[in-house]
């Protein structure tokens, strides 16, 4: 196997995308967050996601966006990137010109959601955001279980081998054969990971890393697994895919969808992050779940 994943992985190879920790009456609380990253990146995160939908940032002012963005950057020494995409085109634009000048080391840009739109309009979209950009790189998060909508591969092609700083996707299609035509088309391409369940087969099929959520308590045991992986030590990889199985199943669910029991997993490991904010709020009985997953781990 080819040992340069590593090498191409601009934003690092395990990529938090980290929570937004909100006080007792659900105001933001930036000094939470800069502990939060502070932590995050002495266990194993090599990079950041600020503000994306396991940030909570469709529930974000701008300001609060920006505030973050800001702080988390100035705090940590890893790639900070900012989730400044919606559904709205120019409201992407404008948020993303703001960003530009917060430290931050590039931008996450989804595509734009409940609208539908077709590939041309996908395309004229993250086209705008890029070159409200300037030089920052881009990442495109296509994740079409949420937007109703999966970037096609002529567009992604096109806009990588076209557009200088749209650099690559976060891919939550689930298309791992999908991202492996793609790295064959756009050899340039950096494919992070979407799903943290889907690590393994992504990376074994040449993505750089992931940006994960179940990173925020075993991102030094990813790290491992996507290191074992470039070395072609896949039977290591499989052992450790294993062991983190329940960790990847308990990050999301009909009952609990993200970040809910991510919040809970912080909170139980003192993290102090407080509740999501509605529509997403509270599931009972999340505490106790938490727990028990990190005895498990032996994290407790």
């Amino acid at each position: 196997m080819e040992q340069n994943n590593l090498k191409s992985a601009r934003f690092g190879r395990v990529v938090t995308a980290m929570v937004t920790p909100f006080g007792d009456d659900g105001s933001l609380d930036i000094d939470k967050a800069v502990s939060l990253a502070k932590w995050l990146t002495q266990n194993g995160s090599d990079g950041l996601v600020v503000a994306g939908t396991t940030g909570e940032g469709p529930t974000l002012t701008d300001q609060e966006k920006l505030d973050l963005f800001e702080a988390v950057a100035n705090a940590v020494t890893v790639p900070v990137i900012a989730n400044t995409g919606s559904n709205d085109t120019a409201h992407s634009v404008e948020l993303t010109e703001k960003s530009a000048s917060t430290g931050i080391a590039g931008i996450l840009a989804v595509t734009p959601y409940y609208s539908r739109p077709p590939q041309s309009g996908i395309a004229d979209h993250f086209k705008a955001i890029a070159e409200a950009a300037a030089s920052l790189p881009v990442l495109l998060y296509d994740i079409p279980i949420r937007t109703g909508r999966k970037i096609s591969d002529d567009v992604l092609v096109n806009l990588v081998s076209n557009v200088t700083n749209i650099v690559g996707t976060k891919d939550a299609t689930g298309d791992v054969v999908g991202a492996s035509r793609l790295i064959k088309q756009v050899p340039q391409i950096e494919i992070y990971s979407g799903d943290d369940i889907l690590t393994l087969a992504f990376c074994s099929h040449g993505a750089v890393g992931v940006i994960g959520v179940a990173t925020h308590w075993i991102g030094q045991l990813m790290g491992d697994m996507i290191e074992a992986i470039d070395k072609g030590d896949l039977t290591s990889a499989r052992t450790l895919h294993s062991d983190l199985l329940p960790s990847f199943s308990f990050v999301t669910s009909e009952r609990a969808p993200n970040p809910i029991p991510a919040k809970a997993i912080c909170n139980e490991l003192g993290l102090d992050v407080g509740s999501c904010r509605l529509p997403l709020g509270q599931v009972p009985g999340i505490e106790q779940d938490a727990k028990e997953l990190l005895s498990s781990l032996g994290l407790t």
